[in-house]
């Protein structure tokens, strides 16, 4: 058994795993697009005597937590041919992979899981959610005279990761995007864009949507002020004579739209979606910014990680005057861990998706009383979000 990168030559073996396990065709014009932006680099595979039997692509990409951009290993396309299932190759893959990533320093890891409990099984684990709208056109928000105006399909890519960027640094897990990502990524040939601008033009927010079978369909709706987002709502209720309602994908958790209409009984649905899980604990713990406290305080914490042996046993974590940290493998058989959590529970207690509160009272953080207030303590009250996919 060999695990390694595939080269370029290989980029029909690839293409056909992919085809298989996803049930898609590709052919003609798109292919040659697909071959063309092949990075056999990203790809690695599982081979027995030289026929690809698994694989996965990691792709090198940011994410913003508390507003700063970190190094995350995305992890996606994972295939494995029928006959080589449930031999333990993408158990393989992904613990080759989570070395990877820890070389290279990408100290956080995403993905989009086909089956959430087999990924909890290696350390990730659910830390976002989002929502999704199905609003009538008699339900839409009521249209207001508009201190601003609205300029449709601009396509302006500098101008619309400008706000995307205001918007998402505002969550822990949100995708830092390029140039290139808009391009291929967000925006397509059926997306139009509207981008509002307040009397002074300055841009303040934009909506991603398309129209498909008499509705309006809402990728993203971005706003910087409660003006922009009833301008922009301005500017969808006037396609009133054209379509019957909306659908709004990948709305924020914490969004209110219901409780803002006139009339909040719409269907709503809530949508765990991708899962996290911290790579390095101490080079994230020591980069993440706490609460400041009134005195330098420690406690020991037992972090159980058996697919990342660099996180595993126990730490002492010390947060000081400034809110720093310091993460310090303690080793001694006497010493007794104040708490004691796996790598995917102390991933969504760092982004800011659970409590550690809550986490205790269902069993996932273990520790006494004081250690549990501690974490509550110096762990900042944050949103997890993402409004991509890969």
């Amino acid at each position: 058994m060999e695990i390694r990168q595939l080269n370029s030559e290989e980029f029909e073996i690839s293409l056909s795993l992919s085809e298989y396990a996803f049930q898609y065709k590709v052919s003609g014009e798109d292919k040659t697009k697909a071959k063309s932006r092949f990075k056999p680099e990203r790809v690695w595979g599982v081979f027995e005597d030289g026929i690809l039997g698994a694989k996965l692509t990691l792709l090198p990409l940011q994410v913003y937590i508390q507003g700063r951009a970190v190094n995350m290993g995305g992890i996606a396309g994972v295939a494995t041919w029928p006959e080589n299932r449930r031999q333990g190759l993408v158990a393989k893959l992904l613990s080759h992979t989570l070395q990877t990533m820890n070389e290279a320093g990408q100290t956080l890891s995403f993905l989009h899981p086909f089956l959430i409990p087999f990924y909890r099984k290696f350390g990730w684990e659910i830390y976002c959610e989002y929502k999704k709208y199905t609003i009538p056109i008699a339900k839409f928000p009521l249209k207001t005279e508009i201190s601003g105006n609205v300029r449709r399909n601009l396509f302006d890519i500098v101008i619309l990761d400008e706000l995307y960027t205001q918007f998402a640094t505002q969550y822990n897990g949100t995708l830092k995007r390029d140039k290139d990502w808009w391009e291929h990524a967000v925006l397509d040939q059926s997306t139009h864009n509207a981008i509002f601008y307040s009397l002074v033009g300055k841009p303040e927010g934009y909506v991603l949507y398309k129209i498909e079978k008499s509705e309006l369909v809402i990728d993203e709706f971005v706003f910087m002020n409660e003006q922009a987002r009833q301008g922009l709502w301005t500017f969808l209720a006037n396609h009133d004579s054209m379509v019957t309602g909306a659908s709004l994908k990948m709305v924020p958790s914490d969004d209110i739209l219901p409780f803002l209409l006139p009339d909040p009984r719409i269907d709503q649905e809530n949508y765990p979606y991708f899962m996290a899980r911290i790579v390095n604990a101490k080079a994230f713990v020591e980069n993440f910014s706490y609460r400041v406290q009134s005195a330098q305080q420690k406690q020991i914490i037992n972090i159980e990680d058996k697919h990342a042996p660099w996180n595993d046993g126990l730490w002492e974590w010390s947060v000081n005057l400034e809110g720093t940290a310091t993460l310090i493998r303690t080793d001694g058989d006497n010493i007794e861990a104040d708490l004691s959590c796996d790598i995917g529970t102390l991933t969504v207690l760092l982004l800011g998706y659970k409590r550690p509160g809550e986490l205790s009272r269902f069993g996932r953080l273990t520790g006494n009383d004081a250690a549990v207030q501690w974490l509550e303590g110096i762990i900042p009250q944050a949103q997890t979000g993402l409004f991509d996919f890969f």
